[in-house]
């Protein structure tokens, strides 16, 4: 048995006892399928070679790294030299021979450019996905078809944005409050379009349903978009949500009750959409107009130097049908401090009911006096 070993050693390669393998008696090195895997990092191939055999050879020179995979020596030189320029390799230059390289740790070194090749790839996706929208919209404009449908969350909230993207006049909002999620928000919808619509003078028209206004931080915002121009009324009810651009396209869901997967339609000229646009125009007429969160008293009038900014905002939101506790808690003040206020208010005008509070309000400038629908915006 002794015998065949020492036959078998001595066909096979030497063993070195230093702790270096001999060219061949490495790991197996890259797998040639792979070899350019590392240039979509940003290495050209020849570094790409280089890294990879560096990774199994630490401690090596620009000779010891000599194949044909790499090049020969100078070539390999230089290419060491720009991995250590860019922090994938280090050199021990401590004696007079030629310096010796060590590959740095590819999670350390590899992981910040697989990140950013990452965060690129992401924006091309995000590209390639908005230019297809865009292409279907374009394409069904050019057909004339009537309507569109689109099915998914992605897909709408695409298509919401590019509507809103090439508004020119006007943007029309009706919202209700559904329990099915919402595909954009109108937080969400705010930050991604409506500053740059504003910028570019698109008028900002919305009718929302009461509920909204239960939640202080929605009531806060909302109020924020009124101060910044937005146009936006209240209604008991809301029957569909909906958005109409320009009196040219408009896209609301097909079932708003639907749990799975939404699917939405898209309306293009015709008297659907003349409809829609009659729908909406009903209800921000007969809408309460929001009025943005008062600041100080208001201007000098009959009346109105008596209310002070806490008064003219618990008459504001009851004027829009909030209940006392809702108002209470827009304003953070206890339930019974809004009532007491509002009863010193009545006692004050000599009003029996609320209703006469409010006509008294009205009457005496303490309610936003501007009609809830502008004049309209000239658009295409």
């Amino acid at each position: 048995m002794c015998d065949e070993f020492r036959e078998h050693l001595g066909k096979g390669r030497a063993l070195r006892t230093d702790g270096i393998h001999p060219p061949g008696d490495a790991p197996a090195g890259p797998d040639p399928t792979d070899a350019s895997l590392l240039t979509q990092l940003g290495l050209s191939p020849r570094e790409s070679a280089v890294y990879r055999l560096l990774v199994d050879r630490p401690d090596s020179d620009p000779a010891a790294l000599a194949d044909r995979s790499t090049g020969p020596a100078a070539e390999v030189a230089r290419a060491l030299d720009i991995l250590v320029e860019r922090g994938l390799a280090n050199a021990d230059r401590t004696d007079e021979s030629a310096p010796r390289y060590r590959a740095a740790s590819p999670v350390l070194a590899l992981g910040p450019l697989l990140e950013s090749r990452r965060t690129a790839l992401y924006r091309v996706e995000s590209l390639v996905a908005d230019l297809a929208e865009r292409h279907r919209s374009a394409q069904a404009h050019a057909t004339g078809a009537p309507i569109e449908v689109l099915s998914g969350a992605a897909a709408i909230r695409r298509r919401l944005l590019l509507m809103q993207d090439q508004a020119v006049g006007e943007v029309c909002t009706m919202l209700p409050l559904r329990r099915v999620p919402a595909v954009l928000t109108f937080e969400e919808n705010h930050d991604e379009v409506e500053h740059e619509m504003a910028r570019r003078g698109v008028v900002m028209r919305s009718v929302l349903e009461r509920d909204w206004l239960e939640s202080p931080a929605t009531a806060s915002a909302l109020a924020s978009y009124v101060a910044e121009g937005q146009h936006i009324v209240v209604a008991d009810k809301v029957p569909i949500k909906l958005i109409i651009v320009d009196r040219r396209i408009a896209l609301l869901p097909l079932d708003p009750e639907r749990e799975g997967e939404p699917v939405a339609l898209v309306v293009h000229r015709t008297g659907l959409l003349t409809a829609l646009g009659s729908l909406f125009d009903e209800y921000f007429e007969k809408g309460w107009r929001l009025r943005a969160a008062d600041t100080g008293p208001g201007p000098d009038g009959p009346g109105k130097s008596r209310l002070d900014a806490v008064d003219r905002q618990i008459v504001a939101l009851l004027h829009v049908g909030l209940t006392d506790a809702a108002i209470a808690r827009q304003l953070g003040m206890g339930h019974r401090t809004v009532q007491r206020r509002l009863h010193a208010l009545m006692e004050e005008v000599g009003a029996a009911t609320r209703f006469q509070l409010g006509w008294h309000a009205a009457r005496s400038g303490w309610l936003d006096e501007t009609p809830a629908n502008p004049p309209e915006s000239h658009h295409g």
